[in-house]
């Protein structure tokens, strides 16, 4: 018997509770606007852990992302933390890599194997991602309570000989294009495939490799997580058929509210604790997948007849 707050998603195709949805939303907001992440990392498996179909919760959680990174820009924006100029070569780079990917989930789809996929790739890229996220900033921090200076400008020297330098004035940087185009076109590969705005990768690949300052990151993060989601959205809804709108307008009420008040609690902490932070909360989730991934569901089902054993 469906509870009173339960509501009928017609693209997934399944009943939902209205107010964990909302809380859903609320929570990817709040999380959007502290780490400078469009909050995909977090949505998804959300989505997928209440009953979400995954291919759904991943085109549907990129349509979410757009609405609480506008939120969240919104409030970075006041305070003058982004480089539009980062931002855009990071979202040109970002649209190719969407289309790309969207060519690769319909393919993993119509080969039944788009479910495995998303799983895997959380739980290797989130489950690395945390780890180097969280040993480093706990580096850093014992470093800073010691009285020795982080070794920051050790990080970012491989690339200086390419060509193609452009100078970026609000990061104070000068520096080629090619490994930016890059992590752009990989980000958005990464949102069609994931559903995800890419942040947990883009903000520490911008600040350990790019050199990017942490205050500045956030900002710009959110600019292009918004550009590159939009794009994945309408491309995922033109080639694969998978965004339930309704599912995203319930999380849009919350993510928004969520956003801005987010931001306001991730300009009062130091970029390290920040970073660790975000680096507890995205292994966190990777470990939560991997969990489902090797542990028998309650109901099993057949493959050739569909129904319960």
């Amino acid at each position: 018997m469906r509870g009173q707050m339960d509501i009928y998603l017609p693209i997934a195709e399944v009943s939902v509770n209205l107010l964990v949805v909302l809380a859903i939303g609320g929570a990817v907001g709040f999380v959007s606007g502290m780490f400078g992440v469009g909050g995909g990392f977090l949505i998804t498996p959300l989505l997928i852990f209440i009953g979400v179909p995954p291919a759904v919760a991943v085109a549907t959680g990129a349509n979410e992302i757009v609405a609480s990174s506008m939120s969240g820009i919104m409030a970075h924006w006041r305070r003058r933390t982004v480089d539009i100029k980062m931002g855009l070569v990071l979202s040109a780079a970002g649209i190719l890599g969407s289309g790309a990917g969207v060519l690769i989930f319909r393919w993993l789809q119509s080969a039944g194997q788009i479910d495995i996929a998303i799983g895997l790739s959380y739980v290797v890229l989130l489950g690395s991602v945390g780890a180097l996220m969280l040993r480093e900033s706990i580096r850093t921090i014992l470093a800073t309570r010691s009285g020795q200076a982080p070794p920051i400008g050790q990080r970012h020297q491989w690339f200086h000989g390419l060509p193609l330098k452009m100078r970026f004035p609000r990061s104070r940087l000068y520096t080629s294009v090619l490994p930016i185009i890059g992590l752009g076109f990989c980000v958005g590969i990464l949102s069609a495939i994931m559903g995800v705005g890419g942040g947990f990768i883009l903000v520490p690949a911008l600040i350990y490799l790019i050199g990017m300052p942490t205050s500045v990151v956030v900002g710009t993060g959110l600019l292009q997580v918004l550009i590159v989601s939009a794009a994945t959205t309408i491309f995922q809804a033109w080639a694969n058929q998978t965004v339930d709108i309704m599912l995203a307008l319930l999380m849009l009420f919350g993510a928004v509210v969520g956003a801005q008040y987010g931001a306001r609690v991730g300009v009062k902490l130091p970029g390290e604790q920040l970073r660790a932070m975000m680096g507890i909360l995205v292994l966190g989730v990777a470990i939560r997948i991997a969990y489902g991934l090797v542990v028998a569901p309650e109901d099993i089902y057949s493959l050739s007849t569909g129904v319960l054993k």
